[in-house]
């Protein structure tokens, strides 16, 4: 008797990491989609063993991405998995596109998304009891299970979601307990089991091939990926830092971004099929990552397909793949791979937010304003803020220490991000002052405050401590048009916005203006141009400006050009040259620069305010002072400084009277400040950490004395209208600031909603002018010139042929650091006019618009306005009759003989004569009526205005006849209310 053995099937086991169990091993999402590869939806399983498995009391379920409670799809499953072998499990379809399926395994009737969701290969075959959501490993009733998408159940982390032309294939075949790592997104390789050609022995590492079907396949097969290829999205992780940093890994991806020359040394590398509009909200780790290559060959170009080994290292925060070899680079049969697309999404607020999009290509969304151009000229890069606005220093909106203050240095944080050229090069490094910066140019300016457009999209990057949208290739100006992704609004102005006012008064730092220049010193060092030519005093002198006569000229030719369009009168000077330091008179500067303003004007124009006969003992090299238009305006009385105590280490505050020529009921008094600077300070004046910069202190004691000596002047001079101008070194929130307004001056830039200065990559006023209220009272308009602090460094003389490209041209923009404020004032004073008022007569119901303008000119002259029922206190007779002086606007007065105050200020002792009469009026009789012989009369129908608006007498009255009702008291409050004029009803 023999025995007959029968084949064994083992029965399923939990997928395990040792490749001990069934696993899911490809899903696709999108069958029958436009663009689909397949007609079908599926799900593949594998069967690592050698041995068959029965899968008998087994199923697959699917749960919605965001589910909770039980799976609601379901389908038990029948037969076996030959060893090594392969399950097909077909899918419902989208629509009617795409190929079909290898002949499946196995079919379902539930639909399952293809954004999101989890697929649990169950070892039963009722539903599971609500699985948790989360990470979900080692549960006895799961076999296996992928979360993809959006999907809140997962191992480890959720896989990426495919697309119409890509399939979730598990690299290697390997199951290590993480969907994001175990599987990557590729072409779609349906394998049913009678395609599966078991293999003997047990190697880990090979991948069975499929053999051919009727229904050939409809992209061409990839270049087989490394066996241990792992997705990027594993690398990063969901933190800041890699957690397989020392580790060396295989990864596929397509190149987004090349930079093999530059300094960068590498390129991007994202996983196909990702980006698009992705969800912040589910999108957790990264799809790319950037590729070091340092000095190894890598010849690779944007959207090739590659693999890449390399040691996971972080990089001061950037997760990068250092390659060691040119053999770790393989280029890849790309066809059928769906490249990444520009992830759609605007700019996350922190960096936890900003870490899953690190490396990726991005498309930003919504607006961004340029916040910060000062290092663009060196680095070639450009600080951006989202939003419509540039950030603003904190202190120029809140309290130091506050809560609010808080807020907004978090508030700066969450908008901030570097517009980067890809590249590190240093412009200003000798070696490289002959390449063009990027992003720069005469006609295109990058100006803070401008509106940002996106034309190209960009890596998002991490260097230097700072989030980076990078190029995808280095900027350089001559592959500007293919590669430069953003322009910028120009938001120059060739003068200040019109103000009003009689005349303007300004402020205007202008940086250091010494005509005493470096090389006529001894002692001085320099900044020097490319050529080694001295631009600009360094140290070792008291001069602080120009190095020599030529760059002094090319610096003074912008600040005449800025002076003599501002369009102002009266303008406080700040950082120019005490030229008494260098033995000269100490108004030379003054007057080398007046000299200069009338030899751009054509004419003496300008003239400068003499300095005080009275002077401190002791003197900074820079100083203040006033020029003023002498066709326009004239000082009253000599100017005085202050010499406190409080200004030992700061510019002493200079006073001027002035007034319209001629008029001298229109002074007010200037007093021009410079505080001392944020930038040192020891003892009390260190640094609190606060917002405020050093010599806080000293500047709260300079505001201090400020404002009792505005009031000595007030008091000496008797003019209540006074400004306070100049740098006073402080933004708006500041202490020294508080000291000022609390003093009852009003901020007058503040109104235009504009700021004088801009640094650390935010925008905020130094520059101030204050104005008591009486001086308030006469202010028209204000507008900040952003013409310097706004532009970019490069176009200072001070840089003048720094760079390959000649930034420098005479005119305004960045003629100083500081940007000039306007004041529009309103002085002149009333002049005088006497005119005498005889008569009125009454209207007679006549009235219309000119009565009422009428009347209320007779009202404002008398001082005091009667409603109806009021007294009238000029007796009247059956017509009103008043004689009024009335003191208007320029002119003569012509009285009519002697006149004595009668009630209510009128005139008495004058006879009264009746409009258009030559003789006085006799008073009309009881019966009769004084008429004008008809060569005399006034030719006006009733109702119709007379000379000067005066209703002359009618001649009939709308019912045909003379108009000769009588009314008692005021005659229009006695008409009916349907013939009085609307405006007095």
């Amino acid at each position: 008797m023999s025995l007959v053995a029968a084949p064994l099937l083992a029965v399923p086991a939990m997928a395990s990491t040792a490749g001990t169990g069934i696993v899911i091993s490809e899903a696709y999402l999108n069958g029958g989609s436009a663009g689909a590869s397949y007609l079908n939806k599926f799900v593949e399983l594998y069967n690592p063993t050698d041995a068959a498995v029965d899968l008998a009391g087994t199923s697959l379920q699917y749960r919605s991405p965001a589910g909770t409670a039980n799976p609601t799809g379901l389908l038990a499953l029948t037969g076996s998995i030959p060893g090594k072998g392969h399950y097909l499990i077909q899918g419902n379809s989208n629509a009617a596109n795409g190929a079909a399926l290898p002949t499946p395994d196995a079919s379902l009737a539930f639909s399952f998304g293809a954004s999101g969701g989890t697929l649990f290969l169950a070892n039963q075959t009722t539903a599971l009891t609500a699985p948790a959501t989360g990470s979900l490993v080692n549960d006895p009733a799961i076999i296996d299970l992928l979360g993809y998408g959006s999907s809140t159940t997962f191992e480890t982390a959720a896989a990426p979601a495919a697309s119409v032309t890509t399939s979730l294939g598990r690299t290697g075949e390997l199951d290590t307990d993480s969907n994001a790592a175990d599987f990557l997104a590729g072409a779609p390789t349906p394998t049913n089991a009678a395609a599966s050609t078991p293999t003997p022995t047990p190697t880990a590492t090979d991948t069975p091939t499929p053999t051919a079907t009727a229904t050939p396949a409809p992209t061409a097969t990839p270049t087989a990926p490394p066996v241990a290829a792992i997705p990027i999205s594993a690398i990063q992780g969901t933190g800041a830092a890699s957690e397989l940093v020392g580790t060396t890994v295989t990864t596929l991806g397509v190149v987004t971004a090349a930079y093999p020359t530059g300094g960068l040394a590498g390129f991007s590398l994202q996983t196909a099929g990702t980006g698009g509009a992705i969800d912040p909200a589910t999108h957790t780790a990264s799809d790319a990552v950037f590729v070091y290559t340092g000095t190894v060959a890598a010849p690779v170009s944007i959207g090739d397909y590659v693999s890449v080994t390399g040691a996971v290292t972080e990089y001061f925060g950037l997760t990068e793949l250092t390659l060691a070899a040119p053999a770790d680079l393989v280029t890849l049969d790309k066809t059928g791979i769906v490249a990444p697309q520009p992830a759609t999404v605007t700019l996350p607020t922190t960096d936890a937010a900003r870490e899953p999009l690190e490396g990726m290509l991005l498309a930003p969304q919504g607006a961004f304003t340029v916040t910060n151009n000062y290092s663009t000229n060196q680095y070639g890069e450009i600080g951006l803020a989202a939003g419509t606005t540039a950030l603003v220093t904190p202190t120029a909106t809140a309290r130091p220490g506050t809560a609010e203050y808080t807020a907004a240095v978090a508030a700066n944080a969450a908008r901030a991000v570097t517009l980067d050229d890809g590249a590190t090069t240093n412009y200003l490094a000798t070696a490289n002052k002959a390449k063009p910066v990027p992003y720069l140019s005469t006609d295109s300016p990058v100006r803070i405050g401008a509106a940002v457009t996106f034309t190209k999209p960009v890596i998002f990057d991490f260097r230097n401590s700072t989030w980076r949208l990078q190029p995808t290739a280095e900027l350089v100006p001559a592959t500007a048009a293919a590669v430069q992704p953003a322009t910028f609004a120009n938001t120059r102005t060739d003068a200040p916005r019109a103000v009003g006012g009689d005349i303007r008064l300004a402020t205007f730092n202008v940086l250091n203006y010494f005509p005493t220049t470096g090389d006529s010193l001894t002692g001085c060092t320099y900044y020097s141009d490319r050529a080694g030519t001295p631009i600009t005093v360094n140290s070792g002198c008291d001069a602080r400006g120009a190095a020599t006569a030529a760059s002094l000229g090319r610096q003074q030719a912008k600040i005449v050009t800025a002076i003599n369009a501002l369009g102002a009168q009266v303008v406080t000077l700040e950082e120019i040259e005490n030229s008494a330091r260098f033995g000269k008179d100490r108004d030379a500067a003054l007057s080398t620069l007046v000299d200069a303003l009338n030899t751009a004007a054509g004419s003496a124009v300008w003239a400068f305010v003499p300095s005080p006969a009275a002077l401190p003992a002791s003197e900074d090299v820079i100083r203040t002072g006033f020029i003023y238009k002498t066709a326009a305006v004239e000082t009253a009385g000599s100017s005085s400084i202050l010499d406190a105590p409080a200004f030992a280490n700061a510019r002493q505050p200079l006073a001027q009277a002035f007034r319209l020529v001629g008029d001298t009921g229109s002074s007010f008094l200037a007093i021009v400040n410079h505080f001392k600077s944020k930038g040192s300070g020891t003892g009390v004046d260190a640094d609190q950490g606060d917002g405020q910069g050093a010599s806080n202190a000293s500047r709260v004691n300079q505001a201090t004395a400020l404002v009792g000596f505005a009031d000595t002047l007030k008091t000496d001079t008797g003019i209540s209208r006074v400004f306070l101008t100049g740098d006073f070194n402080a933004y708006d929130q500041e202490d020294p600031i508080k000291v000022i307004t609390d003093a009852g001056y009003l901020s007058q830039e503040t109104k235009s909603g504009e700021y004088t200065y801009a640094f650390g990559g935010a925008v905020g006023s130094l520059d101030h002018v204050f104005a008591s209220p009486e001086a308030n009272a006469a202010v028209t308009d204000v507008d900040v010139w952003n013409i310097n602090s706004v532009e970019s460094v490069a176009l200072e003389y001070s840089r003048y042929n720094n760079n390959v490209t000649d930034f420098y041209r005479a005119d305004a923009f960045r003629s100083s650091d500081h940007d000039p404020a306007v004041v529009g004032l309103k002085l002149a004073s009333a002049a005088k006019v006497d005119i005498n008022l005889l008569n009125i007569n009454d209207f007679h119901g006549r009235i219309d618009a000119n009565t009422v303008k009428f009347a209320g000119t007779v009202e404002q002259a008398q001082g005091r306005i009667r409603r109806r029922g009021d007294p009238v206190p000029v007796r009247r007779r059956q017509h009103r009759r008043l004689a009024l002086r009335i003191r208007l606007t320029e002119g003569p007065a012509h009285d009519r003989g002697p006149q004595r105050a009668g009630p209510e200020g009128i005139r008495r002792g004058q006879p009264r004569v009746r409009p258009g009469t030559r003789r006085p009026h006799r008073p009309r009789q009881h019966g009769r009526r004084f008429r004008l012989p008809r060569r005399q009369r006034v030719p006006a129908r009733h109702g119709d205005a007379g000379p000067a608006g005066v209703f002359a007498p009618g001649r009939r009255g709308r019912h045909g006849r003379r108009d000769r009702r009588r009314h008692r008291g005021d005659p229009v409050s006695r008409l009916p209310e349907r013939h009085r004029h609307p405006e007095l009803r």
